[in-house]
């Protein structure tokens, strides 16, 4: 019995997180795959029962889910590319030594203290013609014709949530590039110099080795996050107009809280946990393989 007792020790003191971490994630996250196979819907309190493929078979046909299949490619894209590019470029310039750059720091990671839905509210407003400046800038260089809004605009609607979305993510890259900035030895830089190696030639060769696994992880963690993260275009456009800013994420939150069909909802989320997972997986290997090769 002793034996027995000193072996399972450590599960035992590990049982704690598991079973929170059962409960809080793996239980709900059971229920919903098995919602995507019934037919819950709140309308329907009768209903309930097993429906199989049915869902998924009606989501190959949904014109709106695939248009907000390609919305979600685009907003993903374009958010992440400008999230780390401008984000790296903070970095390097918050990591060379200048007078108040402790203030300089703390300015440019405020808004990533921003509430996402106080952050979507503000650029709403910002985009209003009626109370915000944004237009008429735009209107005054020539790029609009008049101050109107974009997010009523079905071509242009999807550019607000896009520019929301870079302000607010800017800084999570801009954190942790800096952190792996300061992380790399100065060492380093000065012996390239004495080498006579110009400052290009010490980013490609020092710089850019160094920062390539956390440029790796936070690419592939913020591209989950930007896909699953529809509160800015829930507050700012609602999917609309038309459904041109609807994405996945937004398109679920329609289904199972406006429609009140949780069934298919719980489908249009499997499916999307699913191409994630690939994206995942093909981002994983990708960096392996490269690892391997250096």
């Amino acid at each position: 019995m002793a034996r027995f007792t000193h072996r399972a020790e450590p599960y035992l003191y590990t049982a704690p997180a598991l079973i929170l971490i059962v409960a809080v994630m793996l239980v709900p996250l059971g229920i919903g795959v098995s919602y995507a196979f019934r037919d819950i819907k709140l309308l329907n309190p009768f209903g309930g029962g097993f429906v199989g493929l049915k869902h998924f078979y009606a989501l190959a046909k949904d014109r709106n889910f695939w248009t907000a299949l390609n919305n979600t490619v685009w907003w993903t894209a374009s958010s992440v590319i400008l999230q780390f590019g401008l984000g790296l470029v903070l970095a390097l310039l918050l990591n060379r030594p200048f007078r108040g750059r402790g203030l300089a720091q703390a300015l440019c990671f405020l808004p990533w203290a921003v509430p996402s839905f106080l952050s979507g509210l503000n650029w709403a407003w910002l985009f209003n013609p009626v109370v915000g400046p944004i237009p008429h800038w735009l209107a005054a260089l020539g790029i609009l014709s008049a101050p109107t809004n974009i997010l009523a605009d079905p071509q242009l609607a999807l550019i607000g949530p896009i520019v929301a979305n870079v302000w607010w993510g800017i800084p999570f890259f801009a954190i942790t590039m800096l952190a792996a900035l300061q992380a790399i030895p100065r060492d380093i830089y000065e012996a390239a110099s004495i080498d006579g190696a110009s400052g290009v030639q010490q980013f490609r060769s020092i710089t850019l080795p160094f920062l390539a696994p956390t440029m790796a992880i936070t690419i592939l963690l913020r591209t989950v996050w930007v896909a699953n993260f529809a509160d800015l275009i829930v507050v700012m456009t609602g999917g609309g107009p038309a459904d041109r800013t609807q994405i996945v994420a937004s398109y679920i939150f329609t289904t199972a809280f406006r429609k009140l069909d949780f069934g298919y909802a719980s489908a249009i989320s499997l499916v999307l946990l699913a191409l994630l997972l690939v994206y995942s997986l093909l981002l994983v290997s990708l960096r392996q393989t490269l690892l391997s090769k250096g």
